[in-house]
């Protein structure tokens, strides 16, 4: 398969299946089975780590600890009073993020063996790498930027805001609403589209040796980057809706 065969490919996530509610049809794609797999194991996990809590931790209950102490003093910092409110939206679109770039991963990798080259049976496609989804999470962030700003300000003090810091501000404090979601949703759209187009090209130069090591860091690292990258701005976002000091 030649590499823009190979991109073409990567960019089509297929309808596994139907939902039919009378007249109404919902496909359910790759993306949508990838992100119930992600949300699964992330919920798998919490209550593994949580139904058999110690007065003592043990090194596991530690490190999740570790964790939300850490997500507590990020939050506060931020939001605040309302660390408690907006906080665990910001670590769970984390680790929603940060398992959804990483879990191609797991996809097996293709074996030679006597002269031929077998295919792996399936690909786990990043669903980060469909901008239907990086557009559904950035319209919910700056859905929860907009009730937050709401409820800290309320009605009035949210459209006098609006006019900061001068009137003649009002049309472009009403686009940055616009703006914000398009700059979250193909930010982290074209960083791992960005990311699989490079590793593609490597591979059909160095097909050998190399591509591992760069499938370490744009399957991990920059997984992580981006998920953390997503998040702060969402946090920042959110911190300047929710200020009203």
């Amino acid at each position: 398969m030649g590499i823009g065969e190979r991109l073409v490919k990567a960019l089509e996530f297929k309808t596994v299946f139907v939902i039919r509610l009378g007249a109404l049809e919902i496909p359910i794609t790759e993306t949508v089975i990838v992100s119930w797999v992600v949300i699964a194991a992330l919920v798998a996990v919490s209550v593994l780590v949580t139904r058999n809590l110690k007065r003592i931790p043990g090194a596991v209950q530690s490190l999740f600890e570790a964790g939300i102490e850490f997500l507590d003093s990020f939050s506060k910092q931020y939001f605040g009073k309302n660390a408690g409110l907006y906080g665990p939206y910001i670590g769970t679109i984390f680790l929603f993020l940060l398992l959804a770039n990483i879990i191609p991963a797991l996809t097996p990798v293709a074996v030679g063996f006597g002269g031929r080259t077998f295919e792996p049976l399936f690909e786990i496609k990043p669903p980060t790498r469909d901008i239907n989804l990086t557009a559904a999470l950035a319209v919910m962030s700056i859905l929860i930027v907009l009730a937050g700003g709401l409820k800290a300000r309320g009605l009035k003090g949210w459209f006098r805001n609006l006019f900061h810091p001068v009137p003649i501000m009002l049309p472009f404090n009403i686009l940055d609403y616009a703006i914000r979601p398009a700059s979250l949703c193909l930010r982290l759209f074209g960083n791992m589209l960005g990311g699989f187009i490079i590793m593609q090209l490597i591979g059909a130069v160095i097909p050998v040796f190399i591509p591992p090591f760069f499938s370490l860091y744009f399957d991990f690292f920059d997984g992580l980057i981006q998920a953390l990258v997503f998040s702060f701005l969402t946090t920042l976002f959110l911190s300047e809706a929710v200020e009203t000091g």
